[in-house]
């Protein structure tokens, strides 16, 4: 698993988030079968920063807390059999990872949640990436059973990293 981490942010954690960042996807995509090694980037920005690219990408001029740019199209959630067929589009040539997408996170939501939230910045952190991760593995939120099915396996993956509400 590769994961190429940008903190374009003067905005320093308490935690190496580029550690954090890989133990999640890691468990995400072993929860979720990936029979393949991946590679995910990740960009750390803020409001101004997400904002663009919501704005640009989902025409909503609102900053947001996270961002997915899945890779695959998923004809069912985590059936990764899809990529075999367009192998080459799925593929970094050099590595042979499959590449999953992009996650773009605000570091402004991420403390001001936290907060809210009554938790750390680095169970917030592991949060939105698990989160996306999920996203990336073609699962959505739209309906409440989709949802339901996101938070169970959301905490599955942090619970297995033990990032509890109290760590």
């Amino acid at each position: 698993m590769t994961c190429y981490v940008e903190n374009e942010t003067e905005i320093s954690f308490g935690f190496d988030i580029e550690k954090v960042a890989q133990a999640v996807m890691e468990e995400a995509l072993r929860l979720e079968n990936c029979p393949y090694e991946a590679q995910v980037n990740l960009l750390v920005t803020d409001d101004q920063g997400i904002c663009g690219f919501n704005r640009q990408f989902r025409q909503i001029d609102a900053p947001t807390d996270v961002l997915s740019f899945p890779m695959i199209s998923f004809g069912r959630e985590a059936d990764f059999s899809v990529v075999e067929d367009a192998q080459a589009d799925s593929f970094d040539p050099e590595s042979g990872e499959l590449l999953l997408g992009d996650i773009i996170l605000s570091v402004d939501k991420i403390l001001g949640q936290a907060e809210n939230y009554g938790h750390s910045t680095k169970r917030e952190f592991a949060f939105l990436v698990a989160h996306s991760m999920l996203h990336l593995c073609g699962y959505d939120h739209i309906n409440k059973e989709e949802a339901e099915v996101m938070e169970e396996k959301q905490e599955k993956i942090l619970s297995a990293l033990g990032i509890t509400r109290e760590g």
